[in-house]
């Protein structure tokens, strides 16, 4: 690189100097086997505390052999939008077999969860419209607020009284639309949004209710259909937004909700109109997913399972795990440094767990955010326990 680039780009260096003296710098590290209860990472096999592998489906054999069957049959890629030579029969299978699992009216699906809340927020709200968002909602969702022309307010996280006098100062200022945004369950901490009172709010106040349920699905409700059947809201809740990639460990994402929203989407959603759409064989590993929750709640009762026994243990421990009511479990250690020190310890003992810091989470929060798996074995669980207590003992954190 010439002298004059690098003097362009020196920000960047001190920038990334400030990351690494901080303790936020982020060290990425290569996995090199399939995802399960235990995985092969930067050559070394450790147990796997951090994917989003819920439900143990990103290597499930009958998922692997619809993938393939898939290939055979379309092909590896769509070479399309949805909109002009991309819908496959089987995006629309998926898309009729998710609405019958939500118990929607439709749905559409997408590249990612990501690009669904880009797809749904900037297109419904609009100049003169307000999005009230709750102030821990994830990127994903700031990002698809910040596209959008209408104001935004935030309400403190999960505060239905905050709620309200946001839904009160719109109603004074007489705005066109207003909708309500929130995570079904805040991925770094674990708690479940108060969705009944978000609900009950929306519907006095005349506003749209649009919940994010990435985290939900699959872990929540019957079967995991997530947070809106684990309340029983049905008709309710206007729009769902839900990812494929984590409990049902393949790749997309999806809108849920009343068949008006999802007939808008299909004919001005950007990540819909301007992105190719999802591979065959991720579409059909998809599909084979819903197969096996349709079938059984096996793999979510065992999760649930494991879940309560470990959180049960780390709490005995001492360890700090916050008000988590889900599978995921953050042990809260407060600076970035300590918690990227433990990480690599843990590491060291056999158990891969990553340390979370800013700008994920607010300053002082750090955290090590373990992810329960129905794939972990209640030998699995006390091998990653003793590390953990171990190493926490060490580190003078219980």
């Amino acid at each position: 690189m010439s002298t004059h680039a690098e003097e362009k780009l020196q920000f960047l260096e001190e920038r990334l100097k400030e990351l690494r003296e901080s303790g936020l710098y982020t060290h990425i590290r290569t996995v090199q086997s399939p995802q399960g209860a235990w995985i092969v990472v930067d050559g070394k096999r450790v147990l796997n505390f951090c994917s989003n592998n819920y439900l143990g489906l990103a290597n499930h054999p009958e998922m692997r052999r619809a993938a393939v069957e898939a290939i055979e049959r379309y092909g590896v890629g769509p070479a399309a939008v949805r909109t002009i030579a991309g819908t496959l029969d089987l995006h629309l299978k998926l898309e009729e077999r998710l609405a019958r699992f939500k118990r929607v009216e439709a749905v559409l699906a997408l590249q990612s969860g990501f690009n669904a809340n880009q797809a749904v927020i900037p297109l419904l709200m609009e100049k003169g419209d307000l999005i009230i968002s709750d102030e821990l909602n994830h990127a994903s969702i700031i990002d698809g607020v910040r596209l959008s022309k209408a104001d935004r307010a935030i309400y403190r996280h999960g505060d239905v009284d905050d709620l309200r006098t946001r839904l009160e100062e719109a109603k004074q200022k007489g705005y066109r639309n207003v909708m309500i945004i929130t995570d079904g369950v805040f991925s770094m901490d674990g708690d479940v949004a108060p969705l009944p009172q978000i609900v009950e709010l929306a519907e006095a106040y005349g506003a749209i209710v649009m919940v994010d349920d990435a985290h939900g699905e699959g872990v929540l409700g019957e079967g995991g259909r997530g947070i809106v059947d684990h309340f029983g809201l049905h008709g309710r809740v206007d729009i769902e937004i839900g990812t494929l990639s984590k409990a049902f460990g393949v790749v997309g994402g999806y809108v849920a909700g009343r068949a008006i929203i999802i007939e808008y989407l299909r004919q001005r959603a950007r990540p819909f109109l301007f992105s190719s759409a999802t591979t065959p064989p991720d579409t059909a590993a998809c599909l084979a997913a819903v197969d096996i929750l349709e079938r059984s709640t096996e793999l979510v009762d065992r999760l649930w399972e494991n879940t309560r026994y470990f959180k049960a243990q780390m709490r005995e421990m001492g360890f700090d795990i916050g008000q988590s009511e889900t599978p995921i479990t953050p042990v809260m250690l407060g600076e970035a440094k300590l918690a990227q020190e433990m990480s690599a310890r843990l590491f060291e003992e056999g158990v891969f767990a990553q340390a979370i810091g800013y700008p994920t989470v607010p300053k002082g929060k750090a955290r090590i955010r373990v992810m329960i798996s129905a794939t972990h074995s209640r030998e699995d669980l006390d091998y990653g326990l003793r590390a953990f207590e171990k190493v926490g003992k060490e580190l003078e954190v219980i």
